[in-house]
């Protein structure tokens, strides 16, 4: 996927969550208050917290999640290293279909590093 669509997808994803906030004000409330509180400094850091999620994030094989958190990972603070390595636990874990996502974590890095 180039930068490009990578940056198109940011857009479209901002304009469906205002969407989503106005025609399901339960469900997105709901899941972006979870969202805070658990995504922020704690006994853990927010960066580690983001690392842990684009592990999770390759190992469901989850396109959205992977972008999303990339670009969460960067504004935390990790680096590109951190975020590959973070990435290649994923792999190790859940294998071959995990592997076929790495290439979605790297468009995305690269999106977000253009």
């Amino acid at each position: 996927m180039s930068a490009e669509e990578i940056k198109k997808f940011y857009e479209k994803f901002n304009n469906d969550t205002a969407k989503m906030k106005k025609q399901t004000p339960q469900v997105a409330s709901g899941f972006m208050n979870l969202f805070g509180k658990v995504m922020k400094d704690g006994t853990i850091s927010l960066k580690q917290k983001e690392l842990i999620a684009i592990s999770i994030a390759v190992s469901c094989y989850c396109g959205p999640c992977i972008k999303l958190h990339v670009k969460k990972c960067l504004n935390a603070g990790a680096t590109r290293e951190e975020i590959l390595d973070a990435a290649s636990v994923a792999v190790m874990m859940s294998g071959g279909p995990a592997f076929t996502h790495l290439p979605e974590v790297i468009d995305a890095l690269d999106a977000n590093e253009a």
